[in-house]
């Protein structure tokens, strides 16, 4: 693939990218069709709660373990597999007549996405070979990747305010097949020519502890933090991935060599990437919650109002190129988390009366930090790894994403929504007040919004300012509380981060290229 026109190179990086942004669309583009697929299944909250979730908790329990796969099996294969298991289970959702034919669909379609994923970026670590290059490449991936699951929103709003929410399933199908016709044409197959045993003990104990971590953090919210079965999964998440440390210790050949982890450009860049999707998908929740509940979008307006945070994470992502020439990663890491924190804590300063303008100079100064950490983050991670271990580096930079974004969401909107019910029933405590109104106005901000629409004028105008005073309390809290992460993140990557400054010129000889399937020597 050396010797091909760089011209086919992008085409083939072009059409990874268009996977990864549809992977990235299924993480979210469901949200916003949940009122119309409950009124025709009628299912119950907790098959609610799996629809929703199933898909990510299957990706980012699995992809660790499927990303050493890859690279034996031919990553060109395993992301066409990937992309026809989604299109096959789309369909099986999109004509789905009971809640448990979607939870199923959702569940194949995040397997799907975990055979795509880690091949995706490996793919790229192959075709490009010369560092200049590369960073670019990465830097469009690090756009894609964050604009497939910020713009999902808005795209799954439009989908079902035409349709129904059947229509979110069968737009991945046309879009599915025709990638896998053009990876087919355009992406050449590699695959990891050094021949080890599978560390098939390695890949179950960390699926298994991944998923039970992962199912954890997403039914913490819904069970409570202190709920006996959340406290037991977190329990047997820990035992589960500390039996796999060991395993990976004793083993010969592991899933996960631990000199990789040594590597404090593997082991600080997955931890920054990791906290920046903590903050990140945390805050885009909240701001989500304040548009629809504090200033009345709907959801497809709220969704059209969170644009800029993919755009901007899209510029971030490319101007960081010459500032990890200049600044090396190291540099670049900490400057996009300081600018990300900078953003959390102006988000902390919102009001009731702040406006959608706020959130706009919030959304635009987060996109670009973590646009810039993403990028720096994400070429630490990949440059530190051979490139014939290269889906093992993306599966590691991938699964510090995913299990970042689901905490974030998991843990600030687990504290936005204690501290509002805690402060909303304090505030409508008393004998003048009925139950009903106090159960219903706590659930959240948008309920409590509902509720004062039937109420008498003057008391609806009361319910509705308590709501957004409680509301905005429980947002300051978990603003705060991402800033904190963010800013530990950015003191960790100036401590213990190489402090490397990649060259600027253009490198002449290869990083260590695994060589394409089809050439001598490679391994069938």
């Amino acid at each position: 693939m050396a010797h091909d026109p760089s011209g086919r190179r992008w085409a083939a990086t072009a059409v990874v990218c268009g996977g990864l942004y549809l992977l990235g669309l299924d993480l979210t583009v469901l949200n916003v069709a949940i009122p119309d697929l409950e009124a025709d299944l009628q299912p119950s909250a907790a098959q609610l709660h799996w629809i929703v979730d199933g898909y990510a908790l299957v990706l980012g329990g699995t992809v660790l373990a499927v990303g050493t796969l890859t690279d034996r099996v031919g990553r060109r294969l395993s992301f066409v597999t990937g992309l026809l298991l989604c299109a096959a289970a789309s369909a099986a959702g999109a004509l789905g007549h009971a809640p448990w034919h979607v939870i199923v669909s959702r569940f194949c379609m995040g397997a799907g996405a975990s055979l795509m994923m880690p091949a995706t970026l490996s793919i790229i670590r192959n075709l490009f070979t010369a560092a200049e290059e590369r960073r670019r490449a990465i830097a469009l991936w690090t756009a894609v990747a964050g604009a497939g699951g910020l713009t999902g929103p808005v795209v799954g709003g439009w989908f079902v305010e035409q349709s129904s929410w059947r229509s979110v399933f069968w737009l991945n199908i046309p879009l599915a097949l025709v990638l896998a016709v053009l990876t087919l044409c355009l992406v050449p197959e590699s695959r990891d020519h050094v021949r080890e045993r599978l560390d098939l003990r390695g890949a179950l104990l960390s699926a298994a502890g991944l998923l039970a971590l992962v199912w954890a953090v997403i039914e913490g919210p819904t069970r409570g933090w202190d709920s006996p079965v959340v406290l037991s999964a977190f329990a047997l998440a820990g035992a589960l991935l500390a039996a796999w440390v060991r395993q990976q210790h004793r083993c010969a050949e592991p899933l996960l060599p631990p000199a990789v982890l040594r590597d404090p450009r593997v082991a600080v860049g997955a931890a920054a990437l990791a906290l920046m999707s903590f903050a990140l998908f945390g805050a885009l929740f909240v701001m989500t919650l304040y548009l629809q509940g504090v200033l009345d979008c709907t959801p497809w307006q709220a969704g059209i109002r969170t644009v800029p945070l993919p755009a901007a994470l899209a510029v971030g992502a490319f101007a960081a190129q010459p500032l990890i020439v200049r600044w090396g990663e190291r540099g670049t890491v900490v400057t996009g988390l300081v600018v990300v924190t900078a953003s959390l804590v102006v988000l902390a300063g919102t009001d009731t009366g702040s406006g959608y303008g706020h959130l706009l100079v919030v959304q635009t100064v987060a996109g670009l930090g973590a646009g810039m950490t993403a990028s720096a983050g994400t070429e630490a991670v990949m440059g530190a790894v051979e490139a014939e271990r290269a889906g093992l580096g993306s599966a590691v930079n991938d699964a510090s994403r995913q299990v970042g974004s689901a905490l974030g969401v998991a843990v600030q909107g687990s504290l936005l929504s204690t501290v509002y019910t805690d402060r909303i029933r304090e505030a409508l405590a008393g004998p003048s007040v009925p139950a009903r109104v106090v159960a219903a106005a706590g659930d959240s901000i948008v309920a409590a919004a509902g509720l004062a629409a039937r109420l008498p004028a003057a008391d609806g105008a009361a319910l509705r300012r308590l709501a957004e005073d409680a509301f905005v309390s429980g947002l300051t809290r978990a603003a705060l509380v991402a800033a904190v992460a963010t800013a530990g993140a950015a003191a960790a990557a100036w401590r213990w981060f190489p402090a490397h400054r990649p060259s600027p010129r253009r490198s002449t000889a290869p990083d260590s290229p695994a060589r394409p399937a089809h050439e001598p020597g490679a391994a069938r």
